[in-house]
């Protein structure tokens, strides 16, 4: 599922690492800029992994709101809160036996990142409003583009919880920083949209390829 376009020595490298870790269940976090590809990565070590017939649950911590996501993640009972109607089993449910993705986990709040570090640690959790504690197996694969050991310093995140997390590190370097992938890349999406809007399209100018070159690509876009 996960499509991993490279040929710089740099990537060459970090897939061959993530090739040797997909075997194993060490927790993985995932640094790098936003669209670095971070998410692309994490689906390949699913994918590589045992686990890849299992289910792959995404969770990302920039898109649901700071209070939603404790009960999104470790799930809610029938009458936890105002509005819990029915039962939640929450994403880390939905993950057993599989990956949890847990995307922009600087996002995390600080109340929700005591739980997780407890999930971490013990492979059990609460569900929000319950007294009965669950047990699930899950390979935790997260991610972010913020600095966590700044983070940390500045107590904005659990440094308890950064440890755990950063068993296995992989950094993705941004696209300025692999300049011999551009034109690969460029190539690629003209033939995928040449095809897709029936375009007659075929390869980059000298122009083109100079200024594609040159620029700064912020964003990694």
């Amino acid at each position: 599922h996960a499509k991993m376009l490279y040929q710089s020595e740099t990537m060459n490298n970090l897939v061959r690492q993530a090739e040797q870790v997909a075997n194993i269940d060490a927790t993985v976090l995932i640094t790098g800029e936003s669209g670095t590809g971070k998410g692309v990565l994490a689906r390949a070590i699913h994918d590589l992994s045992p686990r890849r017939d299992r289910n792959f649950v995404v969770v990302d911590c920039a898109a649901i709101p700071p209070n939603l996501i404790e009960s999104e993640l470790f799930g809610h009972v029938k009458g936890a809160f105002t509005g819990a109607e029915r039962e939640n089993k929450g994403r880390l449910a939905e993950a057993h036996d599989g990956t949890l993705f847990i995307d922009e986990i600087g996002e995390l709040p600080a109340e929700v990142q005591g739980r997780l570090l407890t999930f971490v640690q013990d492979r059990q959790y609460f569900p929000v409003g319950s007294t009965k504690s669950r047990h699930i197996e899950v390979r935790i694969i997260a991610a972010t583009n913020r600095r966590l050991e700044e983070e940390v310093k500045a107590g904005r995140f659990r440094q308890d919880l950064f440890f755990r997390l950063n068993v296995v590190n992989f950094q993705l370097p941004p696209l300025r920083q692999r300049r011999d992938e551009i034109l690969m890349f460029a190539r690629y999406f003209i033939e995928q949209y040449r095809v897709q809007y029936s375009k007659a399209v075929r390869d980059l100018s000298t122009e083109v390829c100079e200024a594609l070159m040159q620029y700064s690509w912020p964003g990694n876009i």
